[in-house]
């Protein structure tokens, strides 16, 4: 069978550039190893965390909240087995959702594990061990990542069983809320998913190897948050390494050192969340006998997607850039219509990162921390939640809006936000900065009252310190 483009890998990057690809006229197939469609996002990540966040907030909220708003309701009773179907359903829906859309666009599916094996050719193993051989003028490669392993202290890669040391797979599917978690790592997968045992009942402890939360993020984002986390009931060890995990009947230890150096100390606990990043997966596609350039575990590319050798491209965390689903969409859009002879094309200075714990942290663009190593003179605008008369009828007065204007022109470089909704609310900067716009044209612009947003609003103006409200 011979096509126009195969895309290798059905996650968010992949299903997007083959259905856009499609829509442009091109002939398209798309291999995946999975029975479902999706990759990790779909079916063990982004939707199935987000189903279990949304629901462990609202048996929080029903627990601790209803009374001060004047509801009186029984003590809330833990149904985990229906919050699990809760999850695999709105797995279920998706990926039924991305089949029905890649039939719809007339692309044709391949299941198997597919192997570039030459110039315009693809095979597919199938779970029966057959072969199929596939031809096509150009193949994109979309397999995403997996989770990076932790290793001890000699480098051992510290063994996931996903029953008492676990990945963000195996804490999405746990038969019991855990006494006592230890997640290790404090980035977006360990914080989220430790978030959603807190709500459940679990104690639950973060050991991170640098000094600070969310490393990446604005640092007075990062220290906030982490504030907010301990006021929960979060447990923090910073600036420490984890040496080893030893299992036992019933759980696990955790031994671990400051990273300076000193005494080591041992953590008990029912379930470890190892949740130290994730790395890039190009197993098994052959690459190497393909001459596909490769560095620090990356598929190399330019700046159109394309790797070094003629018709094979990559999109996704298989590149350079942040992992996010997002980011691939954006990619696999562009890449597929480079292929089809148009401009393709994605802004990287905007593209918004989110953490869906309560509150929520969100960021578009430059930290604080980046624009000085640039040396780029800018202004601050701050508005806290607390002022804000929506977010004191909700209840939810915790956290700030951050906006950062380059201090010459007052071209919006970055903004953070930490509060409920700022998932939400991060994007009306986004599409600001994506047109280019300043702090003037984000504070004359009306914003609905009473809402969370007009926060955004109120940062934009004391940028030039007129902020209304405080």
């Amino acid at each position: 069978m011979s096509y126009d483009l195969i895309v290798i890998g059905s996650g968010p990057g992949g299903y997007v550039a083959a259905i856009r690809a499609s829509q442009l006229g091109l002939k398209v197939g798309i291999v995946e190893k999975w029975p479902t469609f999706g990759g990790t996002c779909l079916n063990i990540g982004c939707i199935p965390s987000k189903a279990l966040l949304h629901a462990s907030e609202l048996f929080e909220e029903a627990g601790h909240g209803f009374a001060a708003f004047g509801i009186d309701v029984p003590q809330p009773k833990l149904n985990l087995p229906a919050m699990m179907k809760h999850k695999a359903d709105t797995v279920k829906s998706n990926v039924d959702g991305v089949a029905f859309l890649l039939k719809k666009n007339k692309v044709t599916a391949h299941i198997g594990t597919g192997r570039i094996a030459g110039a315009g050719k693809v095979e597919v193993v199938k779970a029966d061990g057959s072969v199929e051989q596939l031809e096509t003028k150009n193949i994109i490669i979309a397999t995403g990542s997996v989770v990076a392993p932790l290793r001890d202290k000699d480098g051992k890669a510290i063994e996931i069983d996903e029953t008492t040391v676990v990945s963000s797979t195996g804490a999405l599917d746990l038969p019991k809320v855990p006494g006592h978690l230890v997640v290790v790592g404090a980035g977006v997968i360990g914080l989220e998913l430790g978030s959603v045992w807190r709500r459940l009942g679990a104690n639950v402890t973060v050991i991170e190897y640098t000094d600070k939360c969310l490393t990446g993020m604005d640092l007075e984002v990062g220290k906030q948050f982490q504030r907010l986390m301990e006021k929960q009931g979060v447990k923090f060890h910073l600036s420490s390494r984890v040496t080893g995990v030893k299992r036992g009947k019933t759980g696990a230890s955790v031994t671990f050192e400051p990273v300076a150096g000193g005494d080591a100390v041992n953590l008990e606990a029912d379930v470890v969340l190892v949740a130290t990043g994730r790395i890039p997966y190009t197993e098994g596609l052959g690459l190497e006998a393909a001459g596909v350039a490769i560095e620090r575990g990356r598929v190399v590319i330019d700046d159109h997607f394309r790797t070094n050798v003629a018709g094979i491209y990559a999109i996704g965390d298989v590149v350079r850039g942040p992992m996010l689903a997002h980011k691939a969409e954006d990619e696999g859009v562009a890449c597929a219509e480079i292929i089809a002879g148009k401009a393709g094309h994605v802004n990287y200075d905007v593209i918004p990162g989110v953490v869906y714990t309560f509150p929520e942290v969100a960021s578009v663009g430059k930290t604080e921390e980046e624009l000085k190593a640039a040396g780029i003179a800018y202004a601050v605008g701050k508005f806290p939640f607390m002022a804000n008369g929506r977010a004191r009828a909700n209840r939810t007065t915790d956290g700030f809006v951050k906006v950062l204007a380059d201090a010459a022109s007052d071209r919006v470089l970055g903004v953070h936000i930490v509060g409920a909704g700022a998932g939400d609310m991060i994007h009306e900067a986004a599409v600001l900065m994506e047109f280019g716009g300043s702090s003037e044209d984000l504070a004359r612009t009306c914003h609905a009252h009473p809402t969370l947003s007009e926060a955004v609003k109120e940062a934009a103006l004391a940028v030039e310190k007129r902020a209304i409200h405080i």
